[in-house]
């Protein structure tokens, strides 16, 4: 556990050693179920962790947004999965076609409107697109049984079709990774058949999150997506999903104060983020304390009671899980990359890239 600050605190760190064994990790998992990797990057925004997936085996990138893809594109990528029902007007449009004559473009889509959208910008480029289901998260996404649909109106429209996919995102829900796999897993199916019925067959078949990629089995799906396994954060913790020692990302907090019996660290939500799920137990955890809690998160400043275990002294460090890594991330200007050599500051390509 670090004792004195290494730089001004707060920052984000990654343990390099870690992150890579997780890297590691995921892709034999994957390799084991016969499936493809395409990791989320909307958790790092770091062109380095990116290479290090791809190092690994993964086949390609998926991301969040436009934007996102953009940045990654331009730091090498060369096959990317917009993993979201875009809706384009005019300059966003223009801005998808570029890229899609940079790089391999794959695009999600879960309506009949979006797809004739898409390929009034698509069209004569080589970019596929996803038919996006709900599987059990009730976010965006169609019907199983009515996949078909929406894949037929993308090609009356001249817009190749790869196949379908959805994110479990009930997954995170406690208890729930296990259902929410087989969720997954049956929803996939159907939406398969679906397009084998208008004659549209799925190549791609993507799902998986952090949380329900345990208990994927194979089976229909040709490709996971996770993201959020490369850091690990306070909510796979208390999950079950990881335990501490996989635990890549921390934030690197100085204690300020002793007030009130409590450590008061210098971290607050506008570095860890203020996401709590219903489930979590705190604001946040410390990595090196695992009975300690974060029990009121400001901007500026986290409260930490020790369950009775020894303060912290003045002016150590310690080591804060943020609750939901993608969301402290994005709240950074860089990540600091800890190895046995020292530290070396790694910019986040896509910080902010939320549009």
């Amino acid at each position: 556990m670090p004792t004195s600050a290494p730089a001004l605190t707060p920052f984000l760190a990654v343990d390099t050693a870690v992150l890579e064994a997780n890297i590691d990790s995921m892709a034999a998992h994957a390799r084991s179920l016969g499936v493809a990797l395409r990791p989320h990057a909307k958790t790092h925004k770091s062109a380095e962790v990116a290479r290090l997936q791809q190092g690994a085996g993964a086949t390609g990138l998926t991301v969040a947004t436009l934007t996102e893809a953009e940045a990654f594109a331009a730091h090498g990528a060369a096959d990317l999965f917009i993993a979201y029902p875009l809706w384009l007007d005019d300059a966003r449009g223009a801005r998808l076609r570029r890229l899609a004559e940079d790089v391999a473009l794959q695009v999600g889509a879960d309506s009949v409107e979006g797809v004739r959208r898409l390929a009034g910008q698509l069209a004569g480029t080589s970019a596929e697109v996803l038919v996006e289901v709900d599987s059990g998260h009730h976010r965006s996404g169609v019907a199983p049984g009515t996949a078909g649909a929406v894949a037929s109106a993308a090609v009356d429209a001249g817009l190749p079709v790869a196949g379908v996919f959805t994110f479990p995102g009930h997954s995170y829900a406690a208890g729930g990774r296990r259902a929410a796999a087989a969720d997954e897993q049956a929803a996939l199916a159907e939406a398969t058949a679906s397009l084998s019925s208008v004659g549209v067959p799925a190549r791609v078949v993507s799902g998986g999150s952090t949380p329900s990629a345990e208990y994927v089995s194979g089976g229909v799906l040709t490709e996971l997506r996770p993201g959020v396994y490369v850091f690990g954060d306070a909510q796979q913790w208390e999950l079950g999903t990881i335990g501490p020692d996989r635990i890549a990302l921390t934030a690197y907090a100085t204690v300020v104060s002793h007030a009130g019996g409590r450590a008061v660290l210098d971290a607050g939500s506008k570095v860890l983020g203020a996401d709590r799920a219903g489930y979590a137990t705190g604001f946040g955890r410390l990595l090196d304390h695992p009975e300690a809690r974060i029990v009121i998160l400001s901007e500026h400043h986290a409260v930490v009671d020790l369950a009775g275990g020894a303060l912290p002294p003045l002016g150590s460090v310690v080591r804060v899980v943020p609750n939901h890594v993608c969301a402290a991330v994005n709240l950074a200007d860089a990540l600091v990359a800890v190895t046995p050599s020292g530290m070396t500051p790694w910019p986040l390509i896509a910080r902010g890239a939320n549009s």
